[in-house]
């Protein structure tokens, strides 16, 4: 743990002595803000509820933490500490778990700042609040598959910009996989079966039944194995340039 904690606080303090995160979390709140008051609809709908709010939440994790983890570890290689990092006394999985940490920090600070959204609700009406919980839950769930993912690439690629681009493609994919248009193509040429299959790889299948205020114990099992799986091939990523293969 001492491990994990000192890169923790490394990245940390490397967040808050940046740009970065301060940005990320600004954008994240204007844009959720408009996506949910504008063009959501939120005082159309005519309910005391988060539905506008949290149906955005996927597309814009998709863009945004790619941005937070891209530079975990391609920034390391700009800045020349890298090779000095690899050679601390500390485990990949101590680095790569404290790297990890620290960026879910950052989105989960981004996301508490949303709170206020969840008491205006409650002023003007009477939502389902454990609903409105379980959908904070799964989306932090959510955060944390994309930030993984983020910083798997970054590792892979030692780029920036690379990683960005490779993360927000992979994401996209992850995510567009449960739009009704794509399923309804995989129908056409590979039938219904194979429409289900490409369905649970989907961020936005797993989400929708917490949106519904349904806790599926598959969508926590996807969200936690696809965070572990990307943490893995981050790890030996990592173990990789360490070992010089």
């Amino acid at each position: 743990m001492n491990g994990i904690l000192a890169i923790y606080r490394r990245e940390i303090g490397t967040y808050l002595t940046g740009s970065t995160a301060f940005v990320f979390v600004a954008v994240f709140l204007l844009a959720l803000g408009v996506f949910t008051w504008e063009i959501g609809r939120f005082f159309d709908t005519g309910r005391a509820g988060l539905e506008p709010f949290f149906q955005f939440h996927p597309w814009l994790w998709m863009v945004f933490l790619p941005a937070i983890a891209m530079g975990l570890w391609a920034e390391e290689r700009a800045r020349g500490t890298g090779e000095l990092l690899l050679t601390l006394p500390l485990s990949v999985g101590e680095m790569v778990i404290g790297k990890f940490l620290a960026a879910w920090t950052v989105a989960l600070i981004a996301l508490a700042l949303t709170l206020p959204m969840w008491w205006t609700v409650n002023h003007l009406g009477a939502p389902d609040n454990a609903a409105i919980a379980l959908a904070y839950l799964m989306s932090a769930l959510m955060a944390a598959a994309y930030i993984s993912l983020g910083a798997a690439l970054s590792a892979l690629t030692g780029n920036q910009v690379m990683a960005f681009i490779l993360s927000l493609s992979v994401a996209f994919i992850f995510t567009a996989a449960g739009l009704p248009v794509v399923l309804s193509g995989v129908i056409e040429l590979f039938g219904p079966g194979a429409a289900e299959a490409v369905a649970q790889v989907s961020m936005l299948t797993h989400f929708e039944a917490a949106q519904r205020g349904v806790l599926e114990l598959r969508s926590v099992i996807f969200y936690v194995g696809l965070t572990a799986s990307f943490l893995t091939l981050n790890g030996l990523w990592v173990a990789a340039r360490r070992t010089g293969n």
